[in-house]
């Protein structure tokens, strides 16, 4: 048997409105927004990837791609070849 879902915007007899603090909207906000790392994609882009795996390993891929195009590895120094001798 299904439950009726009451309509009515009245607390329960055993709880008083006086027990509840003042509600505050946003609260959390800033505390959750600094210790998310959320990326909103634009619809377009969006639609390219499946999920979350197919986004890092094309963002992997373009990493790979500009630090060979660079010409530095992971090691390697800023010194001119000038410089070295």
């Amino acid at each position: 048997m299904k439950r009726v879902k009451s309509t009515s915007d009245e607390l329960r007899a055993e709880y008083k409105r006086s027990d509840f603090k003042k509600l505050e909207r946003g609260k959390y906000f800033e505390r959750i927004r600094a210790g998310s790392n959320v990326v909103v994609l634009d619809p377009e882009v969006a639609a390219v990837f499946p999920n979350s795996v197919a986004v890092n390993n094309a963002l992997h891929l373009l990493v790979e791609l500009a630090v060979s195009a660079s010409g530095q590895t992971s090691g390697s120094s800023r010194r001119s070849k000038a410089g070295r001798g």
